[in-house]
Order: C-alpha cells, then structure tokens, then sequence
C-alpha cells in the first residue's frame, strides 16, 4: 500500500489558549512545518498558528 500523500496536521495557537485548527497539508510539496495568521476567538485576535502532530 503507497503512503498518502496528504496528512492531517493540528494547528496550534501561538497565544497559549488551547485553541486549534485542524487541516491538511502534501507532505511531498510542504516539507517545513506550516506558520498560518488566523482568528483565535480567545483572544478575539488574529494570532500565528503553528504545525503539530495530532495525537
């Protein structure tokens, strides 16, 4: 069975809330790890949200 190309990935606020999204990424194309500006409804901010595994 061939690996998947696309995996789910957790983005993790940078603000310390506890707040995630959960998305998609090619692993093939987007080798680094994802930085996205999103809304954090905490903090009622835009805040960098950064990669990390889902467990």
């Amino acid at each position: 069975m061939a690996k998947a190309t696309t995996i789910k990935i957790k983005l993790n606020s940078t603000a310390d809330t506890g707040y995630y999204y959960v998305t998609k990424k090619n692993s093939r194309t987007m080798t680094d790890k994802l930085v996205v500006k999103k809304y954090d409804p905490i903090v009622r901010k835009h805040v960098e949200f950064k990669e990390g595994k889902i467990k």
